[in-house]
């Protein structure tokens, strides 16, 4: 069962987020490695990416980091911390989410479709910049009636919502710069 969890925690795509050709500036040593800093796609992870030989990367690039054949990534170093991204990577992540959210919404329409209550005051919704107690109990009786289709479904029936999927965006960046006790989407 552990290698099972295991195993759906790999991400598959990652997105680039800088690309350094002769590795970090302040590595010691003469021999420094190529080095890339991407999000993965499906956990909305951060790693260090080494590139195969004579392979240049560039921003918003998606490169496949999965199992088998990779044609441009040779090995994944592993997870990087927040703190440890290039000023160029901090600057392009919010890019890289925007894109996520915007390319495959279907698992953050999920959300709002399922979300459920963490404990007797506190609910799943309420996790959400700026979604209080009202826009909750408005979002859980508008579900009811049927499920959320999209973005704009969302926006159309819980009036004086805050845009659904700039407050998700806003939600996977605070939870990638480690400021939330729970993560609801970074794996």
């Amino acid at each position: 069962m552990e290698q099972q969890d295991q195993k759906q925690q790999r991400e598959e795509h990652a997105i680039v987020l800088d690309y350094l050709p002769h590795g970090y500036p302040f590595e010691q040593g003469t021999m420094k490695t190529p080095i890339a800093q991407g999000l993965g796609k499906e956990h909305l992870t951060l790693l260090e990416l080494i590139p195969k030989k004579g392979i240049f990367l560039q921003p918003h690039q998606e490169v496949y980091i999965g199992e088998g054949k990779r044609e441009k990534v040779h090995h994944i170093k592993g997870r990087i911390e927040f703190d440890k991204l290039t000023a160029t990577a901090s600057s392009e992540l919010k890019h890289a989410v925007e894109e996520v959210v915007t390319n495959e919404p279907g698992k953050f329409i999920r959300f709002f479709n399922k979300a459920g209550p963490l404990s007797m005051r506190m609910h799943q919704l309420e996790l959400l910049p700026g979604l209080g107690k009202k826009h909750m109990w408005e979002v859980l009786e508008a579900r009811k009636q049927k499920p959320f289709e999209n973005f704009d479904d969302i926006k159309e029936r819980v009036k004086l919502l805050p845009d659904p999927k700039q407050i998700i965006i806003k939600r996977i960046l605070s939870e990638i710069s480690g400021n939330e006790k729970y993560k609801i989407f970074v794996g």
